[in-house]
């Protein structure tokens, strides 16, 4: 989901205001935090939206590209999102116990239903917020998901689908089948897509004829959009999580190239390189077909949330064609973008939204 590091800003601080999802003027303030009796005051919504973005900064490299071209507003929920999602996503990742893992797990299962007072089994799209429990009110990142879905429309239940997808890791699931994969996919960043689709809104216009089926369109399209993200991340930590005893590519296409992901004494794999390489190169392109109907979801977004979306995508896309390229380099370690690479990406983000374009790299670009 994220790489590690602080970034700079590749592109000028977007101008101050509040662009919502709610007509425009309408930003509501934000929900009440407080505490019972004379216990001490909440933390204030201010430091716990400082407490995201600074996850952001330090541990979100590609996003954090991304979001620099949003409103504050907009930014500051985003952080939030992925500030809770980094903090499930490291108990998947993390070493110890299996049993203790899985109940972290639902320890933060049980603090978003407190904070969110979602129902056993929450409908889809349930964005209902309610008064931050007492017992919440010191975690940061709590107190700034109660403020963010007090102004967007988030949809909370999908950090459920994103705990579900982290216990399987924790598991130690692996998968039959592209569409077993695929599954696991929208868990860990499908959910992520429709939750910053949430804060990204439509673009005036979008919903003026036939809204709902227009809403379900959006909805899809950052699902598969998220599901591209998390295929691209799979072949970029395709050794790492593999010296973790973690293997995400199908059986179905390890045994249609002749793979076992086998490693030796010092961590290299021990099936064929030609062998390997045909393996990365066809999940590559089943990824970019992922991309394709991700990428449609940009024209329906205002300016900013459409250079956001494709700053992203664009970074990420980019490091796939790298990826396919030269299946090499991923096979000996984590292949990365250099900064500069991924703030010309930003940039030209930002102008394409500028001038209306929606679609993916200029010619030339590595796809």
């Amino acid at each position: 989901m994220t790489v590690p590091g602080a970034i700079p800003d590749p592109v000028p601080e977007p101008l101050a205001g509040a662009a919502s999802d709610l007509p425009a003027g309408r930003v509501p303030g934000p929900m009440p935090v407080s505490m019972p009796g004379p216990a001490p005051g909440p933390m204030p919504v201010s430091r716990a939206y400082g407490h995201c973005e600074h996850v952001v900064r330090t541990r979100a490299r590609n996003f954090a590209y991304g979001i620099r071209l949003l409103p504050p507003p907009k930014r500051r929920a985003l952080s939030t999102v992925y500030a809770l999602a980094r903090r499930i996503d490291d108990v998947g990742d993390e070493a110890g116990p299996v049993a203790e893992r899985l109940e972290r797990l639902e320890q933060e299962r049980r603090r978003l239903r407190a904070l969110t007072a979602l129902p056993e089994s929450p409908g889809p799209g349930l964005t209902a917020i309610g008064p931050v429990p007492a017992d919440v009110t010191a975690d940061p990142v709590m107190v700034a998901l109660g403020d963010a879905a007090a102004r967007f429309p988030l949809p909370l239940d999908a950090f459920e689908e994103l705990i579900d997808g982290c216990a399987a890791d924790v598991a130690g699931a692996r998968y039959r089948c592209h569409d077993d994969l695929v599954g696991y996919c929208r868990q860990v960043a499908g959910s992520i897509g429709r939750l910053s689709l949430g804060v990204f809104g439509l673009a005036d216009g979008a919903l003026a004829s036939d809204g709902a089926r227009v809403l379900r369109r959006a909805a899809g399209r950052a699902d598969a959009l998220g599901v591209a993200l998390q295929l691209t991340n799979i072949l970029r930590d395709l050794r790492e999580d593999r010296c973790a005893d973690r293997i995400y590519l199908p059986a179905d296409d390890l045994r249609r190239f002749g793979c076992t992901l086998g490693l030796d004494a010092r961590g290299s794999f021990t099936d064929p390189p030609e062998r390997l390489a045909g393996l990365i190169r066809f999940e590559a392109a089943r990824a970019l077909g992922w991309y394709a109907e991700g990428m449609r979801l940009i024209p329906l977004l205002d300016r900013r949330s459409a250079a956001c979306t494709a700053a992203m995508a664009g970074i990420y896309r980019r490091l796939l064609g790298r990826i396919a390229a030269d299946p090499a380099r991923v096979l000996a370690g984590r292949l990365s973008l250099a900064p500069w690479v991924k703030a010309m990406v930003a940039a030209r983000a930002l102008t394409g939204a500028a001038q209306g374009e929606s679609q993916g790299p200029s010619q030339g670009e590595p796809r």
